[in-house]
């Protein structure tokens, strides 16, 4: 069955797909082919827990019930920083969206907008 990730590092997020029986290690493949790092220099997280190369998501825990395309499960990204450090997990919230200006929140009363401002 098809699961749906949202791979998140930083500010970047990447939307895929894949299979349950897709190795972490061919999820390393894919993220190789969009940011060109490859995968010894990648490591993918569910939940701050590495995952292991040779599992695969259905192992680690996607499954269609969790990864849907409505609702894609979230995959950590963390990169290579040296030859024997990784960088730190860090995913940036998303941001909220300003607030409504007063004109175009909903009434309150039954009258349209236009009503009130011939009043």
């Amino acid at each position: 069955m098809d699961v749906f990730l949202m791979i998140r590092r930083h500010k970047t997020t990447i939307f895929t797909d894949a299979k349950e029986s897709t190795t972490v290690y061919e999820l390393k493949r894919i993220v190789e082919g969009i940011l060109k790092r490859p995968p010894e220099d990648q490591r993918l997280y569910k939940d701050d827990q590495l995952l292991e190369d040779s599992k695969t998501l259905g192992d680690c825990g996607f499954t269609n019930q969790t990864a849907r395309p409505q609702a894609p499960a979230t995959v950590g990204l963390a990169f290579r920083i040296s030859d024997e450090m990784f960088e730190q997990l860090h995913v940036e919230a998303f941001s909220s969206p300003p607030e409504l200006p007063d004109v175009m929140k909903p009434q309150d009363s039954g009258s349209t907008a236009n009503e009130q401002a011939v009043q």
